[in-house]
């Protein structure tokens, strides 16, 4: 793949030398030079120096020939409006732009531009690693707005059914593993202590499960 990618403080760095080890073809625009020694001493993509919303800037990281663009500076305005002109001028097909403060998420939303909140995602991440450790995040969808969590079902919850443990609309069954053999799991599915459970859930759906489990431990 031809990718562009706008930014190279930390994360636009890591960004390209890991696309660039996969066997993309990588292009890297910043608006210093400086910023390109943060790059691995091994990429060997193309450096253009220049202002992102310049067109020839632009046509020169050959935006005309991408095939995915990623906009990851830290400021949200010139990543939302930058991300906004390749996709709607240039029409490349993967657009995705970092959200650098929680602020200004809505303005990615009203553009319709795939974003990551690192700073969202990240403080959600730390918060359940901090207070919860018997149930972890195994798989987390768009910034954190639905994960797939993982859990050992506890002796107090033998022989029950799913669906008396699943608090409800906003936590989910997905999978069940018994034995080293994983099944899709359904509400009806009764439990064994020691099954590992796989569920989907938003933020309160996993925090009403949390209490559920403790209550019945309790």
């Amino acid at each position: 793949m031809n990718i562009v990618i706008v930014g190279c403080g930390r994360v636009g760095a890591e960004l390209a030398f890991r696309l660039y080890q996969h066997g993309n073809r990588v292009s890297v625009i910043d608006h210093s030079s400086l910023a390109f020694d943060n790059l691995n001493p091994d990429f060997r993509g193309h450096l253009v120096e220049g202002e992102a919303l310049n067109r020839d800037v632009l046509k020169r990281a050959g935006i005309e020939n991408a095939d995915a663009f990623a906009a990851v500076t830290n400021s949200d305005p010139l990543n939302a409006v930058v991300a906004h002109l390749v996709r709607i001028v240039y029409n490349i097909p993967n657009v995705v732009a970092r959200n650098y403060d929680p602020r200004w998420r809505s303005m990615y939303e009203s553009f319709e531009i795939q974003v990551v909140s690192s700073s969202s995602w990240g403080a959600q991440r730390i918060e359940e690693t901090l207070y919860y450790t018997e149930i972890r995040c195994v798989f987390s969808a768009g910034n954190g707005e639905i994960e797939i969590y993982e859990f050992s079902i506890p002796p107090a919850w033998e022989g029950h059914r799913f669906s008396e443990l699943i608090p409800g609309s906003e936590c989910q069954p997905v999978a069940i593993t018994r034995a080293g053999t994983a099944i899709l799991a359904s509400e009806d599915h009764v439990l064994k202590s020691g099954d590992i459970a796989l569920v989907s859930a938003t933020l309160n759906g996993i925090r009403e499960l949390r209490q559920r489990l403790a209550r019945q431990e309790s």
